[in-house]
């Protein structure tokens, strides 16, 4: 398919190329004739300027960028939701990446929307800040973390607390009488894996539970590390009689699994997920989770990204988290009693 191009629309109308460029660009000084001619060969040739041609011509281009960490994450594909229509509403289009939990494909993305001229970016990132992400620094383009942040970097961003949120489901968990939970930890190498992964580790010492290092399987937040991390954890000479999976797609992973083996979750062992995915409220039992607002992350991040092209330096956001108990961890732990202290 041949494209067309501004010579094509300046030809049918009879008029010179430059002509025909003013009166697209909307430029009042073209004659009512010319601009009648120059628009309707353009609606009869459905000739589309080139966004990218025009682009280097201007200083905006009207679009920003959105890297998730990975798109089948639930919570990500909220998110990008969230920041296409926050965006779009604000004039902007959105390009999306998915990093897929990878740093070399979060550089190859972030390369690519810089070479695209996006007048912003809003990231999710994933290593220590080196490649691309630090070459975004370097060149001054608009930048927003969202859900994570790089050590040493002075980027926007917008972030949970995870430690009120992760503290409420320990205490919840030892007030049913659970000891020995099980924690399912994403990757160390980012600052959600290690906020949250502290965060555990404080409210199980702080409650006087089990801080046996093996109750502890490092995940590297999808699915099948899920998996891995409940069979690993089931197969302990004294395994745990609780479980607490660091996101969502690993609680997936957990859940295949533990019904595969034959385990009631809510009865022979419970289960709290980081992230409240809509369908988790649906499955029997309910899922008790650590919920935080992902529709507030992405309509603040994209506020604050429109603050940062606009020259502006506005103060990172922390949104809060906490604990909704639903039937996944409410009865007490097999054979254990309550312990009144920690309700």
């Amino acid at each position: 398919m041949v494209a067309i191009t501004i010579k094509d629309v300046a030809a049918l109308a009879g008029v010179s190329v430059a002509t025909a460029s003013r009166v697209l660009s909307g430029s009042p000084a073209t004659s009512p004739e010319a601009r009648a001619s120059v628009v309707t060969a353009a609606a009869q040739l459905d000739y589309r300027p080139n966004a990218q041609a025009r682009a280097l011509r201007r200083t905006h281009t009207e679009s920003i960028g959105l890297l998730v960490s990975d798109v089948r994450n639930p919570f990500f594909a909220d998110l990008a939701h969230t920041v296409e229509q926050a965006a779009l509403a604000a004039g902007y289009v959105t390009l999306l990446g998915n990093a897929n939990e990878r740093k070399e494909q979060q550089d190859r993305y972030l390369e690519t929307l810089i070479s695209r001229r996006v007048d912003g970016i809003v990231v999710a990132p994933l290593g220590d800040g080196s490649g691309s992400i630090r070459s975004l620094i370097k060149r001054r383009i608009p930048t927003v973390f969202v859900d994570r942040t790089v050590d040493g970097l002075d980027v926007p961003s917008v972030t949970t607390d995870s430690e009120t949120g992760i503290r409420q489901a320990v205490a919840h968990l030892a007030a049913v009488g659970h000891t020995r939970i099980g924690y399912i930890s994403g990757p160390q190498a980012t600052s959600t894996g290690r906020d949250r992964f502290a965060a555990f580790t404080r409210a199980v010492a702080d409650l006087g539970l089990s801080q046996d290092p093996e109750l502890v399987y490092f995940g590297d937040f999808q699915a099948a590390s899920g998996s891995l991390g409940v069979h690993a954890l089931l197969e302990l000479r004294r395994p745990p009689t609780a479980l607490l999976a660091a996101d969502s797609p690993m609680a997936v992973g957990a859940i295949a699994i533990l019904h595969k083996r034959g385990l009631r979750i809510g009865r022979d062992i419970a289960l709290i997920a980081f992230d409240d995915i809509e369908w988790f409220a649906l499955l029997d039992p309910a899922l008790s989770v650590i919920s935080h607002s992902v529709e507030d992350m992405g309509r603040i991040a994209v506020k604050m990204l429109l603050e940062v092209i606009g020259g502006g330096s506005p103060e990172s956001v922390v949104l809060p988290s906490e604990l909704l108990i639903r039937e996944s961890s409410s009865a007490p732990a097999p054979g254990a009693p309550i312990s009144p202290e920690f309700v």
